[in-house]
Parts: C-alpha cells; structure tokens; sequence
C-alpha cells in the first residue's frame, strides 16, 4: 500500500526528491510535465534557491522585446517544466510513431494509479511460448495489448541517488511513483490538513450550538405569554 492512500502526508520529501531525480534524468527525455511549474517543488522537495538554480538551467524563449523580436532567457521558477520535443510530430517522429504521454496527471488517469505504473515500470519480461512481439515493441503484461513501444526504462544501477540510497529497480520505481502521485495533486497535503481543521471547527461549533439549543433557546421556545387586562 501507498503511504499517501490513508495518510494526511503524501510521502517524505526524501522519497520525492529522488523520485524528481528520476524523471530528471530518466523519464524527460521523451515525457513532458508540462502543468508542473519549478515553483511547485518549493518547500516539498527543493529550496527555494534550488528550484531556482533547476529553472536557470533551462532555456525559455519570451518575448516579444521592443523590437518585436522573440528572445530566450533563463528559466524562472515560474516557468513550467520544458518539454522534450517542440510538438506531437517531432516526438512521434522520435518514437517509430508512438506519442510519450505527458506525465502530469498520468497517475490520476490510469486505473490502479501507481500499482499500475509501478508494474509497467517493473513489469518487462520475455514473452511467454507462443507469443509474439512486433518488431520494434516489448512484452510488458501490464501494458494493454501487452506490447509496449517504450524500451525498458530502468534497470538496477541506472542512476546514483543524490542521498546515497540504493538504487534498485523496485526503489526507483517506487520513488517515481510517489513523485508522479504527488505531481498529480499537489495541492493534496493542504487539502487534507484544512479538511482537519474545518473538521475540528465544526466539532466546536456543533457543541456551542448544542448548548444554545439546550439551555439559551429551548427557555425562549417554551415560555408562555399571559395577557393581563388592566384593571
């Protein structure tokens, strides 16, 4: 089970820097997260002079200047994660046809969520007797179809982890996993702790207005009026 299924915090921020390191250096290579901005990993992954000097590294074009001329600059933490190919042709023309789908939202639009990325992610096999797989694709019984155009994307060792944690296939997958969940929802940790809170208030509230029901109101309600003609 997920820690971020029946926990108020999604995941350590631990799990989730590395689970960036990955996408970084494995998954943007063909795969967008375009509705993620640098800013989004303040305070949950990075430093704010972190995420600043992430963003930097990237060329951004903007413009246009007094000239009317487009320019480029260096990234801002506003800025959104770049994409890997200028548009759907370009990386379909990179992936003998297959568009890599954005990541963004990838857990949410995937029955099973993360079981279900996971096991694709570690799921590759050779195909059983009597199977054939088209040229060009590999045997993943977790993928629809059970033939994938995407190559194995990690393996034991593929990376060293900034903190030093093994880098196992299983731990890869799982610290990707996390970072996609929480990319997907990163409003999800203040969502639940306000839920607390309006929780909490309305436990007050509901008691305070018990107790003017009880003993304020019900005296009101109940009492009687006598009309008394003057004499």
């Amino acid at each position: 089970p997920w820690k971020g299924d029946r926990e108020v915090t999604t995941s350590s921020s631990c799990s989730l820097r590395r689970g960036f390191q990955v996408y970084k250096q494995v998954c943007s290579a063909c795969h967008s997260m375009e509705y993620l901005a640098f800013r989004n990993l303040i305070g949950v992954t990075h430093t704010e002079e972190e995420a600043k000097a992430l963003a930097e590294e990237v060329e951004v074009q903007d413009g246009p200047d007094e000239n009317g001329e487009m320019f480029m600059r260096p990234g801002k933490i506003s800025d959104y994660f770049p994409k890997p190919y200028p548009n759907a042709e370009a990386a379909r023309a990179a992936n003998n046809g297959a568009l890599p789908p954005d990541l963004s939202y990838i857990v949410n639009a995937r029955h099973g969520g993360e079981d279900y990325v996971f096991s694709l992610l570690t799921g590759y096999c050779d195909p059983p007797a009597g199977v054939t797989v088209r040229e060009g694709l590999h045997y993943n019984p977790y993928f629809p179809g059970q033939a994938i155009g995407m190559a194995p994307p990690i393996y034991n060792e593929i990376l060293e982890f900034d903190d030093g944690t093994p880098a196992t296939m299983s731990q890869i997958a799982k610290d990707i996993c996390t970072f996609l969940r929480w990319a997907a929802e990163p409003e999800h940790d203040h969502r639940k702790r306000m839920g607390l809170k309006m929780l909490m208030i309305s436990g007050l509230l509901t008691s305070l207005l018990f107790y003017l029901k009880r003993h304020k109101w019900s005296v009101l309600k109940s009492r009687k009026m006598v009309y008394r003609p003057p004499k």
